[in-house]
C-alpha cells in the first residue's frame, strides 16, 4: 500500500520529475499503474488523499498486504485530513466546488462554518450519530481531595486543641501553625479523631508540663489512636487572676481553674491574702468564660490574659504562677509522618514493652543508646492497659501478682541517622513491643522566663 498526501493532485510532470530519483521510482511505478484516471480541476484549498492498494506488494519497509492494514491507514489518512480542514474552519467554502465542502456544515445565511466531524471507515465519529454521553455530564470519580482538601502553600491549616477559645492550647497552635484556623474540641479524644476523619489537619495537645509533669491521659491516646507527632513547640504557662469588671479581691470567696493551674498558683493566691474556696473546672479558658457568662462577682479565675480579652474580664493580678519557669510541651499530630532529616536537631519519640521480669531489659535499652553516644530526654513507665496484672504461679507461695508496664522514651536522633536505626534494631530483639510515636524536628526556639512571679510587664505567651 502506497499513500499520497498533497496540497492539489499530481500532474503528470510533476510525477516524472519525483521519478527521476532511485528511491521514489517504486512508488512512481505503483502510483501510474495503480492509480485510477481522474478529470484534472482546479487546485482545491484542501488537501487530497490518494490511497492505493496493491495485495501483491509486500517488499522492504511496506505497510503490509491485507486489506485491514490499508483500511487503518485509510483512517489516520483521513483524520490528519479532517484536523487540516479544522484549523481552516474560518475560511469561506469556495462557491461551486462540491467535493471542497465535504465534510464541512456551512451556514447558508451567515457563510459560518461548522466544526468538522472525521470519518474513520466510513462512520461519522460525532456524538450525535453514535449517541455517545457528553465527557462533561459523566460522574467524577472520588479522591482523598475530597474529603478534605489539602491545605495548599499559604493556605490555612485547620488545627484542632483541646479546650475554648483563650485556652494555652489554642495559643500553643497559634505558635506551631502561624495563621492557622484553630478548632476547639472540648475533650483530648476528639481532637484526635479530628484529624483522623479529615476534620482537621493538625492537632496540638499538651504532653508534659515542667511542674506538673506527664499528661498521661495523651500518651494514652497516643497508642490507642494511630496518628504521628510531627513536632514540638514549647509554651511558656503566664497565668493572670481575672474577674468581673469593678470586682474587688475582698469580693471574691472562690477561685476556679484547671487543677493542674489552681496547683500551680497556691503560695500566690495566700500571699494575696485571698482566703477563698478552691474549686477544680476542666479548663483555664472554660472557667473564665463560666465566670463571664454566669456573672459571678464572688467568682475568680485562674487563666491567660486573651482569655481575659475574650471574655471581657480584668485582670485582678497578673503572673500569679508560683514558678516562673513553668512550661508546657505540646506535640503536633498529624496523619501521616514526616520524612526524618538530619540538616537540624531530631527528636524521636518510642514506646516499649516486654513479656519477662527482671531489670535486665532496661538495663539492655539504656546500653543501646549510651554505646551510641545518643541521649536521653524522657523516660517514663506506664502500666499496659490491656494487660495491667499478670498472674504468676509459684506452688510454694500461691499466686503472684505482678504489673506489666508500657516504656515511653524519648532520644535526641533523627530516625535518618544510622545510629538511631542500628539502637532500635538491637531494642528489637528483646522487647515484645516497639513503636515509633514520631520523629520530629526538636523546638529550640529561646523564651524568656519572667523575672518575678507577680511581675506585671512580663509578656503573655504569643498567640
Amino acid at each position: 500500500m502506497a499513500a499520497i498526501l498533497s496540497s492539489h493532485p499530481p500532474n503528470q510532470a510533476s510525477v516524472r520529475a519525483a521519478a527521476t530519483t532511485p528511491g521514489n521510482r517504486l512508488a512512481h511505478q505503483l502510483t501510474l499503474r495503480s492509480r485510477p484516471a481522474l478529470p484534472l480541476r482546479p487546485s482545491t484549498r484542501y488537501p487530497c488523499v490518494q490511497c492505493i492498494y496493491r495485495p501483491d506488494f509486500s517488499g522492504k519497509g511496506a505497510i503490509g498486504s491485507n486489506r485491514a492494514d490499508w483500511l487503518s491507514n485509510c483512517a489516520i489518512l483521513s483524520s490528519k485530513v479532517a484536523v487540516s480542514k479544522k484549523q481552516e474552519e474560518t475560511d469561506k467554502p469556495v462557491p461551486g466546488d462540491g467535493d471542497s465542502n465535504k465534510g464541512i456544515a456551512g451556514d447558508e445565511a451567515g457563510g459560518k462554518l461548522s466544526p468538522v466531524v472525521s470519518a474513520v471507515n466510513g462512520h461519522i465519529s460525532g456524538s450525535a450519530t453514535l449517541d455517545l454521553v457528553p465527557i462533561c455530564n459523566l460522574p467524577k470519580a472520588l479522591t482523598i481531595s475530597d474529603l478534605s482538601p489539602a491545605p495548599m502553600h499559604g493556605s490555612q491549616l485547620r488545627v484542632a486543641y483541646q479546650g475554648v477559645p483563650g485556652a494555652y492550647s489554642e495559643a500553643a497552635a497559634g505558635r506551631a501553625y502561624p495563621n492557622c484556623e484553630a478548632i476547639p474540641c472540648d475533650q483530648f479524644e476528639v481532637a484526635f479523631q479530628a484529624v483522623e476523619l479529615w476534620i482537621a489537619d493538625r492537632a496540638v495537645l499538651p504532653v508534659e508540663n515542667s511542674l506538673g509533669g506527664s499528661i498521661h491521659r495523651n500518651y494514652d491516646l497516643l497508642l490507642r489512636h494511630r496518628l504521628h507527632i510531627v513536632g514540638e513547640v514549647q509554651l511558656p504557662v503566664h497565668h493572670c487572676l481575672l474577674c468581673l469588671p469593678g470586682v474587688r479581691k475582698e469580693y471574691l470567696t472562690r477561685v476556679i481553674s484547671h487543677p493542674q493551674a489552681l496547683a500551680q498558683c497556691e503560695h500566690t493566691l495566700t500571699n494575696l491574702g485571698l482566703n477563698v474556696a478552691r474549686e477544680a473546672f476542666d479548663d483555664t479558658a472554660a472557667a473564665a468564660e463560666y465566670v463571664a457568662t454566669n456573672g459571678l462577682r464572688d467568682t475568680a479565675a485562674i487563666a491567660s490574659a486573651r482569655a481575659a480579652e475574650l471574655y471581657g474580664l480584668q485582670i485582678l493580678a497578673d503572673g500569679i504562677q508560683d514558678d516562673s519557669g513553668n512550661v508546657t510541651r505540646f506535640v503536633m499530630l498529624a496523619r501521616e509522618p514526616i520524612i526524618p532529616r538530619t540538616d537540624r536537631p531530631f527528636k524521636t519519640s518510642i514506646v516499649f514493652a516486654h513479656d519477662r521480669e527482671g531489670t535486665s531489659l532496661l538495663f539492655k535499652v539504656l546500653s543501646a543508646f549510651a554505646f551510641r553516644d545518643i541521649s536521653l530526654t524522657k523516660i517514663e513507665s506506664r502500666p499496659h492497659r490491656n494487660r495491667p496484672i499478670r498472674l504468676v504461679d509459684d506452688a510454694n507461695v500461691g499466686t503472684a501478682k505482678h504489673f506489666e508496664y508500657l516504656f515511653y522514651l524519648d532520644f535526641e536522633a533523627s530516625m535518618a541517622e544510622t545510629r538511631a536505626q542500628n539502637a532500635l534494631a538491637e531494642i528489637q530483639e528483646f522487647t515484645s513491643f516497639l513503636r515509633v510515636l514520631g520523629s520530629y524536628p526538636m523546638d529550640m526556639t529561646p523564651w524568656n522566663a519572667p523575672s518575678s512571679p507577680s511581675s506585671a510587664s512580663s509578656p503573655s505567651p504569643p498567640l
